[in-house]
Formats: structure tokens, sequence, C-alpha cells
């Protein structure tokens, strides 16, 4: 039997872009350039590996955004993906990562599953929670933030690594992990790659087509919200300390006054 894996990936603003709030406190995306959230990338190049080294299987993306977001679902695609799902629905704007979960179960659950993988957190969002609540949502074992990875018998294994010791984990097979960006550097597309990717299979599905109504998802059905956001101040110009024997004194004195020191 095939083994299917699926990689959760994420559309984001490019971090180098500028980066605000629209009126109503979400991420306006209409003003910056959107990408693949480098931290899935990690995700997918360990879903490849794990299906280049099983006898069969299977690698399917999933994203939930907006029409944009297709374009993260070519970048895994012409990675080496076999096929993806975009969740894409107008009432799904604003929604916080308690409800992206909910929209991730059910496509999972839909599409069928033996592995989920995902990156350790979005690069826009950075809240990291969303394989946690996908394992919740699908009453699975998770196995998080992994930097080493492998499926052998219808277990997953891996290793975390700690600011003490490192851990050896494992869970049985059906399972959520997650992975860090020390999992392995993501492979480039080739061109044959990217040409391949045209010809993949791209199914959108909507809130119906999930059995989800609108109230549950967005910022109606969202159980965190942005209150007020506001510009981050300027840069200042620094202090500059001229040394003239007494440098290094000034130095530490500015230090103190800061409290750096």
């Amino acid at each position: 039997m095939s083994l299917r894996i699926i990689v959760t990936v994420k559309y984001v603003p490019d971090a180098t872009g500028d980066r605000h709030f629209a009126d109503d406190l979400t991420v306006d995306r209409d003003d910056v350039d959107g990408l693949l959230s480098e931290l899935d990338e990690y995700a997918v190049e360990q879903a490849l590996q794990i299906a280049e080294a099983a006898d069969d299987a299977e690698v399917t993306v999933v994203t939930v955004g907006p029409e944009d977001a297709k374009d993260a679902l070519r970048k895994a695609l012409s990675m080496g993906a076999d096929k993806a799902i975009h969740v894409e629905d107008e009432d799904l704007h604003g929604t916080d990562a308690l409800g992206t979960s909910l929209v991730l179960a059910k496509a999972i659950e839909k599409a069928g599953y033996d592995l989920v993988i995902s990156g350790m957190a979005s690069t826009d969002g950075t809240m990291g929670v969303v394989p946690a609540l996908l394992a919740e949502r699908l009453g699975v074992p998770q196995v998080t933030l992994l930097s080493e990875v492998s499926v052998e018998d219808g277990t997953v294994k891996g290793r975390r690594d700690g600011d003490a010791a490192s851990e050896q984990l494992e869970a049985s097979l059906p399972a959520v992990v997650s992975v860090t960006d020390q999992s392995g550097e993501a492979r480039y597309p080739s061109f044959k790659g990217i040409m391949a990717a045209k010809k993949k299979p791209v199914q959108s599905w909507d809130l119906s087509d999930l059995d989800l109504e609108a109230e549950q998802v967005g910022l109606e059905g969202s159980y965190t919200t942005v209150d007020s956001a506001a510009q981050r101040p300027a840069r200042t110009a620094g202090t500059i300390v001229k040394d003239e024997g007494e440098g290094g004194k000034q130095l530490a004195e500015f230090l103190a006054s800061q409290k750096f020191i």
C-alpha cells in the first residue's frame, strides 16, 4: 500500500518586502509579493526524501489561502511533490491559527493520509502551533521540531535537538510531525521539475467541500484577534563614541545606561 504523505505549506508575504496591516488589521497581501514559506521548504524536502526511500509513496501538498497561494503549491510541485490541494474561499479571510488547523484537518481527512509533515512555524505569524493543533484535531500522535526524520515499518522516527540534549522519538502511523530548519537544505527546483509541475494535478476545494460553515472560520470565527497595530518607529542615528583616551570608559557608561551591562 502506498505511503500517503501530506505536507502543509503556507503562502506568506516576502519578508524583504514592506509588510503592513490592512484596515481590518489583517496582513495586507495586496501590496507585497508572496512566496512559499521558507520553513515549509524543509518540510517538503523531508517528505520527498521519505518518499524516495519508500517502495511506494505519494506526496501531496496542501495550502489554505487566496488565489495567489497557488504559487506556493507550484514551488512545492516543482521540487518534486506529486499533487496539490488548494483550499480557497472568501470566507477564510482573517482566519487565525485555530481556524486554519480546522480547515487543514478537514482537508487532510478528505484527502487521506498516513503521515503529515509541517514546517516548524510560518515566517509571517511564527506561532508554531498548527502541527500540534492538527494532531489534536486528527486524533493522532505528534512528533514535533525534528532535525532528523525517517519512516520504517509503519513508524516515524526522528531526533529533536534541544539546548542541553538530543531526544530520539518515534510514533506509529498515522502521525503528524514538524521539522526544523536544521533538517537538511531544501533542494532547488530543476528546469525539468518546473516544467513537470505544470502538468501535475491541483485540486481546488472551498468550505462547502469540507462541510464547514463560514461562521467557523474567518474573522468572525477566530479565537484570537488583533486589537491595534502601529508602524515600527524609524531607526534613529546611533551614538558615536570618539576615542580620545576615554573611549572605553564612555562605551562602558553607555552600555550601563542602556542596561546592557
